[in-house]
């Protein structure tokens, strides 16, 4: 098993996280691209600041666009430009030699319910998969599913090594969640590859430091680690340094 450190990526959604990451040996997850408009018009400006970002870092992840995104979308053109996004992202990803990409579910309560979007979100990634490459790794973030279970259905139903999960613990920690973090991360555990990590309140998806919140991560962290060896992780901060040193002063780092 790799180290903890060989296994954690910062958010580049922290201006200073390349410096951060340079600092300490750590990856970085490229987030420029969560605005799917920065692969058109703003493309060569974000590409430079992207390429800039990685200088000196020997590690990434890749977080994919999300606005209005839903492989399960009821509307069949919102669909259409969903597979489109993706394509688009995960070919960008390859360019920066990238393999693994975080890709949001796109569940939104109260429009989609499980019966529908479970099968539907299956049905578009088999049909996704089939013309993906053979190296890469997908995988599905929870924002505002109520527990793992839709998530747990896909992966199974999908039933291909190329599609994984990803657990982000703030958004399981917010008020659309009804399950603990440690349910949701028992329940995963078969499909996990990638974690993202940040605290809260229990009610809104704050993204604080990791030691300012009620998720205890010390626990948090024992639990995955003893369930999912090789998972990676990233820190989701605007400011990652205030978790960098938590993880320090708990003997992470």
């Amino acid at each position: 098993m790799s180290s903890f450190r060989e296994r954690l990526y910062l958010s580049t959604i922290d201006d200073n996280a390349p410096a951060l990451a340079r600092s300490f040996g750590l990856g970085l997850e490229i987030a420029q691209f969560c605005t799917a408009m920065n692969m058109d018009e703003g493309f060569a400006g974000t590409n430079a600041k992207t390429l800039s970002a990685m200088e000196g870092v020997e590690r990434f992840t890749f977080h994919a666009p999300f606005s209005e995104l839903c492989p399960a979308a009821i509307d069949p053109l919102v669909r259409e430009i969903t597979s489109r996004r993706y394509t688009q992202a995960i070919a960008l990803s390859k360019s920066y030699g990238i393999k693994k990409i975080v890709i949001h579910s796109g569940f939104i309560p109260m429009v989609y319910f499980p019966e529908w979007f479970v099968p539907e979100s299956i049905a578009f990634w088999k049909e996704f998969l089939r013309g993906a490459d053979s190296d890469i790794t997908i995988c599905l973030e929870n924002v505002m599913e109520p527990d793992a279970d839709m998530l747990v259905d896909i992966a199974a139903g999908v039933d291909d090594a190329r599609l994984r999960l990803c657990l982000d613990m703030g958004h399981a920690n917010t008020r659309v969640s009804a399950a603990p973090v440690t349910e949701w991360i028992r329940k995963m555990a078969p499909w996990l590859s990638h974690i993202h990590i940040h605290n809260n309140d229990g009610d809104s998806d704050l993204h604080r430091p990791l030691g300012e919140g009620i998720l205890d991560y010390t626990a948090l962290l024992a639990e995955s680690e003893s369930l999912c060896a090789d998972v990676t992780y990233t820190v989701e901060n605007m400011a990652a340094a205030a978790s960098v040193d938590w993880l320090r002063e708990n003997d992470y780092l």
